[in-house]
């Protein structure tokens, strides 16, 4: 019997899947242009930098000189953080959501936060919520999954946590996922989009070419590490976890695990949805495939048309992929890339007029998009019918928006609510700082396997420590009892913030964090180099013929 989820509920099985981080669009960025490396230092040092003298001399002199070096050597094993980088000296290291670094793979040259570090810093903090939205829904038992993903007085329920803007923080792991499929579909287009509006279309070709070879591996060889690792080390210790049964042995888990990938990464299955019982939440990376051969195939598409009408190409991708498709998710990948045209004509001077007479008012549009997207963000999705949707106080008239290609209404939504944050964030001085603060950049460095790693340690070890804190539900009284409140905290607080929540992630957050950040070195960063090592070592040398 393979190992399978069994009988999970929505919210659990698939709701909070949706949570995911979508993780993961390619960087295909210009370094040239300096946009949208994937590089993600928290500060930068000059090449000319050198210590201090007595710091050198220290150093060499013989007393100190073996524990200089012992300190060196346990440096990559202690996984101390990625504080600094010497500038120009780019590690190429792969985004969380799959990106890579510029195509060539050349170091960085700027000694600066990237004009877009932004992104990076938003992609990050999307990948938190994300992490906070699941421990929310596996903590609570299923009858309290409502709560987060209702509407606020809906059924006479007032919680703090369902509060409109309040509840983004608390559940809002769907507004994240269509956060990073827009942020996936801009980073995906800026390099392509600004070798367009250079004329440059041999190496657009070149571009895409490369982009395209190297997205599968990059996407997908930190899901083969650590779904392998995370198989064997079940297989090894056997835990008790909830709605899985594990193969009769070694060999056969193996298997197992290799037929489930097998079918997984083949994103043209016709056989039903794709998943993987070691982690459901992957979920959303064949959509983040499938929305970067729609990213490449558009912009190949359009590369000779003029600005006027690829603008107006890309509005009439994304109103049909959104309208008369049920396909909101790549509506969002096509939206990411019609806000890098935008930015990348605004940067030279060249929005359509009409555009360009609203500068004067920009201020004010675009904190007032700001706040219809926090709150379009919050949509209830307890759900999948749009008729639950018009019970929810605030929600009655936004409920007959929903266009009739739409089958899960909550990604209608959810797309407006990405698309006009990704666009208000660098117009609102106090939002892109906040991103681009050293956490923020941090956690967009590590969120791709922040997105890996949560889940299965969330399953295992937070499964025991809620139980342990007096979470347990009616699986864990019977499985394992040994755990039923050993460490009895305290429920006071509103729902989604007791004590007894909060207070285990001191354990769990770091733990998480530690892991994310050696998924990343181990296994991401590797994702980005060796594919575009392998290209290159690929690619046939260019004969120019005679004249």
């Amino acid at each position: 019997m393979a190992p399978r989820i069994e009988n999970l509920p929505l919210s659990s099985r698939r709701g909070s899947s949706h949570c995911q981080l979508s993780t993961f669009a390619t960087r295909d960025v210009d370094d040239v242009r300096g946009f949208l490396d994937t590089d993600k230092a928290w500060e930068t040092i000059n090449r000319d930098w050198k210590p201090h003298p007595n710091a050198t001399a220290a150093m060499q002199s013989p007393s100190s000189a073996t524990l200089w070096n012992v300190l060196g050597s346990l440096k990559p094993l202690l996984l101390w953080p990625k504080s600094c980088r010497i500038s120009g000296a780019g590690d190429g290291s792969g985004s969380a959501n799959g990106t890579d670094a510029g195509d060539d793979g050349q170091p960085e040259k700027t000694t600066q936060l990237r004009p877009t570090a932004y992104l990076d810093g938003l992609r990050g903090f999307a990948a938190f919520l994300v992490y906070w939205h699941h421990h929310e829904l596996w903590a609570h038992p299923l009858e309290q999954h409502d709560i987060l993903e209702s509407g606020f007085g809906h059924d006479d329920k007032h919680y703090f946590v369902a509060y409109p803007f309040i509840r983004n923080f608390f559940g809002g792991g769907h507004f994240a996922v269509s956060t990073f499929f827009v942020i996936s579909g801009y980073v995906l287009s800026s390099k392509p989009l600004s070798l367009i509006h250079a004329g440059e279309q041999a190496k657009l070709a070149d571009n895409l070419g490369s982009a395209l070879f190297r997205r599968w591996m990059r996407l997908y060889i930190p899901i083969i590490c650590t779904t392998f690792i995370y198989m064997t080390l079940l297989q090894l210790f056997n835990p008790w976890m909830e709605n899985v049964t594990l193969q009769s042995n070694y060999r056969d888990e193996l298997w197992h695990w290799y037929a489930e990938f097998k079918n997984f990464s083949f994103i043209f299955n016709t056989s039903g949805e794709l998943g993987m019982s070691y982690n459901f939440h992957l979920w959303s990376i064949p959509v983040e495939f499938r929305g970067s051969i729609v990213v490449y195939t558009a912009l190949l598409a359009m590369a000779r048309c003029t600005r006027n009408a690829r603008l107006l190409l890309h509005v009439v991708l994304v109103y049909y992929l959104l309208y008369i498709a049920d396909g909101s998710h790549f509506a969002m990948f096509a939206a990411g890339m019609l806000l890098c045209d935008l930015d990348l004509l605004a940067a030279k001077d060249e929005l359509p007029s009409f555009l360009a007479r609203l500068e004067p008012y920009k201020t004010i549009i675009y904190y007032h998009f700001l706040v219809i997207s926090l709150y379009l963000g919050g949509v209830p999705s307890h759900t999948a019918d749009v008729k639950d949707l018009a019970p929810n106080r605030g929600w009655y008239l936004l409920s007959y928006l929903k266009p009739q290609a739409v089958f899960d209404y909550k990604w209608f939504y959810l797309f407006w609510a990405a698309v006009l944050l990704v666009a208000s964030t660098p117009r609102i001085s106090w939002l892109k700082r906040f991103f681009e603060t050293r956490f923020c950049q941090y956690l967009g460095r590590i969120s791709y396997s922040l997105y890996l790693v949560h889940g299965p340690i969330l399953w295992t070890i937070g499964e025991r420590i809620y139980t342990a804190v007096g979470f347990a539900k009616k699986e864990q009284l019977k499985n394992i009892p040994g755990w039923v409140n050993r460490f009895p905290l305290s429920m006071a607080g509103p729902f989604g913030c007791e004590v007894a929540f909060f207070l285990p992630h001191l354990i769990q957050l770091p733990l998480t964090l530690y892991c994310a950040e050696l998924v990343t070195r181990a296994f991401d960063e590797p994702s980005v180099k060796f594919p575009q090592w392998l290209y290159k070592r690929t690619v046939a040398k260019q004969v120019r013929l005679p004249a």
